[in-house]
């Protein structure tokens, strides 16, 4: 057996072999890549034995908590039994299961559940079953999405049609394909006013662009319940009940891309039924196992399966790994902690707490906003909390890159500060994390942006 590298000969495997996602090959950590070797509940431990406080749940994904054994141990009970087979034409106990088991969960009639591996395939897997959808029906025509600026919705490249953010899709222009549309978000923290008629101005924006677009060209809108991209931005009251009378005035469908929002995240199964509406399809991936075996999907509703039975149609469109045995296994180990520990439960008890943490960071003056829900948030930084002063680009990149990230690891925090926008850092802890976890978190952010502010006034 071949020992296992020593922790500096794993530094210079990864900065001499691995290219990181999202990620520039020089690391950002003074140097040296932070490379992360065990978890347990909302911790994590380098290779070095450092602890810290896994305050971004991995990537918005370790619902449960790492280290958990019981998902493990399913995982390698399914193994044993059943290591692959695809759900082609075929099907296994374990898709199955966990199939009718989301069908349960999911709100209406989402009854239908069809396997990806991932976010960014659920997306483009939803793209694809309305446009297949609409050409059973009669109506060609429709294949275009409406988004909104700033979201993410993935990264290959039909996801990036959908995606909002010009900032990682302008070198691919060329590969992408063209004619979705983008509307606003709801950024209103931005906003000149807060009258309702200007918190519904984004909905009111969609129903334009379908009008522009010509109705009959367009197949679905995508929305998240809450926008990650941009720093958490949340939905105004009405928003969706007004999302949802345009689409059905439209006959467009609307997709809840919940890869982030579902699982527990905003304090509810879905996020849609947190908020109140009723999606033709959700999107789905990371808190469907942790994390701890790669899954994704998409809802789907019995609307859309009508005219597949009815036409005994194939849906044109399938993954190798979709549906994988031992990653449907993980699901369902995840689901019973979810729902046997009502995690749900407990991030409604104590989300309260959570922002209240955040919004105690209020009397830093680069504190611009604190926003989100559930165990899911934002705080916008600002170089002038009155005037609402954003940082210039070259600013973000030294305030996000050069200090708070090394700032922010070295305080023993994983968070993520972003500029996908507006700068940020972003918040979403396991969802076992407690008041302990929120005062750890508001102490190590106050203390790596009072590090940044020093460091930014030598910078003038």
């Amino acid at each position: 057996m071949t020992a296992s590298p020593t922790p500096a000969e794993l530094q210079t495997l990864a900065k001499d072999h691995l290219w990181g996602h999202f990620s520039k090959l020089e690391p950002e950590d003074h140097g040296s890549v932070t490379i992360i070797e065990r978890g347990d509940g909302c911790y994590v431990w380098d290779t070095n034995g450092k602890r810290y406080l896994d305050g971004l749940a991995g990537l918005f994904t370790v619902q449960a908590g790492h280290g958990r054994p019981s998902i493990a141990k399913a995982m390698a009970e399914q193994a044993e039994k059943l290591a692959y087979f695809p759900v082609w034409t075929y099907a296994h106990p374990t898709a199955v299961e966990l199939a009718g088991r989301l069908a349960a969960l999911a709100p209406g009639d989402l009854n239908r559940a069809f396997f990806t591996t991932g976010g960014g395939e659920a997306v483009e897997s939803a793209w694809k079953l309305a446009r297949q959808y609409f050409v059973a029906k009669g109506e060609p025509t429709r294949h275009k999405v409406v988004s909104r600026n700033l979201a993410y919705h993935g990264a290959t490249l039909g996801a990036l049609s959908i995606t909002g953010l010009d900032a990682i899709k302008d070198v691919f222009a060329p590969l992408i394909p063209e004619g979705n549309l983008k509307v606003p978000n709801t950024n209103s923290y931005r906003y000149p006013e807060l009258t309702q008629e200007a918190l519904l101005a984004p909905a009111e924006a969609i129903e334009a662009a379908i009008l522009e677009a010509g109705p009959e060209t367009v197949a679905a809108v995508y929305l998240e319940p809450v926008q990650n991209s941009g720093g958490c931005f949340t939905p105004p009251d009405g928003y969706f009940a007004r999302v949802r009378e345009i689409c059905d005035t439209y006959g467009v469908l609307l997709v809840s891309d919940e890869v982030i929002c579902a699982f527990g995240r905003l304090g509810s199964m879905f996020g849609a039924e947190r908020l109140g509406y009723q999606p033709d399809m959700i999107t789905m991936a990371k808190g469907l196992t942790s994390g701890y075996s790669p899954l994704g999907g998409v809802m789907v509703s019995d609307k859309i399966a009508e005219p597949f039975l009815e036409n005994d149609e194939i849906f044109l469109h399938g993954i190798t790994f979709g549906g994988h045995p031992v990653s449907c296994a993980a699901a369902l180990a995840n689901l019973d902690i979810l729902e046997g520990e009502d995690l749900t439960g407990h991030v409604r008890a104590y989300e309260d707490q959570f922002r209240a943490a955040l919004e105690g960071l209020r009397d830093l003056p680069i504190v611009g906003d604190v926003r989100g829900m559930g165990y899911f948030y934002g705080i916008e930084l600002v170089k002038d909390t009155a005037t609402k002063e954003t940082f210039t680009e070259e600013e973000a990149d030294f305030l996000l890159r050069g200090e708070l990230t090394p700032q922010l690891i070295a305080n023993g925090l994983l968070c993520r500060a972003d500029d996908r926008g507006e700068p940020v850092i972003q918040l979403s802890p396991p969802l076992t994390a407690g008041p302990e976890e929120f005062e750890e978190m508001a102490r190590a952010i106050r203390a790596a942006l009072l590090h940044a502010m020093d460091a930014m006034e030598q910078m003038k």
